[in-house]
């Protein structure tokens, strides 16, 4: 499937981050710690070009740990701080202080210099729909201060948040860019939530995903759903043999007892999303 659209509210949402960008110290950027590149909007690194930068992976609990750590490592090779956050328990959220400290401790000197102490640090959060930018900030608040929800556009406009005396958090709507030049991150992204799944195509999503999982974590689907690696041997299409036993297994059915492959695709999306799969990452470094 080819995911390739723009619509009106992104266009002037990236507008609304470049008018902003002037007005900050740090860029704080949220990425789902389960496909942490693809999950990066490449039009905030030219956005963002000399500012202080932080790559936060939330939804860490719901990814490969061994990964999520790779792709940290993957990061801070290339300058970027890093952490690694579950936003709905919190775990992994007191980190970002003191690495907002680090981030800005040049700003923070050059104040003192000046004489200007107690300056809150002026930080705008950014990331593509659905990976959690507004429970992240209720979380690092500690109360609600943010409007949360499980699919992409919660954020409408922008919205200034002193979360401290330390830190003023500029929240933004999430972004996705016009086109995907590799189609394989607009499936992972589509997997993930932060496409609309009225416009998708779950069927070839769940596809996909199988493949992936025969591919990288085989026990996944054993543990979840019985079936095991040799069962679709011999098959002309291993991942669609796979997802008919996932219908038979889970009583996804039509009526006469024909397997529904389209509610087999909604299942084993959501397994995958709510973590019922295991920790799976989708890419590697």
């Amino acid at each position: 499937m080819d995911y390739q659209w723009y619509p009106g509210h992104m266009t002037k949402a990236r507008r609304m981050m470049q008018e902003n960008m002037a007005l900050i110290d740090l860029l704080i950027e949220l990425t789902d710690a389960r496909a942490p590149q693809s999950g990066r909007n490449p039009d905030i690194d030219t956005l963002a070009k000399g500012k202080s930068r932080i790559i936060v992976l939330n939804k860490a609990d719901l990814a490969d740990s061994a990964l999520t750590e790779s792709w940290r490592a993957h990061f801070e090779a290339e300058g970027i701080l890093t952490a690694a956050v579950d936003s709905r328990k919190g775990s992994g959220v007191r980190q970002l202080k003191p690495l907002i400290d680090r981030a800005c401790e040049e700003k923070i000197e050059r104040n003192r210099r000046r004489g200007i102490v107690n300056r809150p640090v002026r930080a705008m959060i950014a990331g593509i729909p659905n990976v959690g930018k507004s429970t992240f900030i209720n979380s690092f608040a500690g109360k609600a201060v943010a409007r949360t929800g499980d699919k992409p556009g919660v954020t409408k406009g922008k919205q200034w948040i002193r979360l401290n005396k330390n830190v003023e958090l500029l929240d933004t709507p999430g972004i996705l860019w016009p086109k995907f030049d590799d189609q394989v991150i607009g499936m992972r992204l589509a997997i993930l939530g932060s496409i609309r799944d009225e416009i998708t195509d779950e069927g070839e999503l769940a596809v996909w995903m199988i493949r992936y999982l025969m591919d990288a974590y085989p026990a996944a689907l054993e543990e979840r759903y019985g079936i095991g690696a040799d069962e679709s041997e011999g098959s002309s299409n291993p991942a669609a043999c796979v997802l008919e036993k996932i219908a038979l297994r889970r009583g996804c059915l039509k009526a006469g007892g024909e397997a529904d492959l389209a509610k087999a695709s909604k299942v084993l999306i959501d397994d995958f999303r709510s973590g019922r799969l295991g920790r799976i990452t989708l890419e590697r470094p």
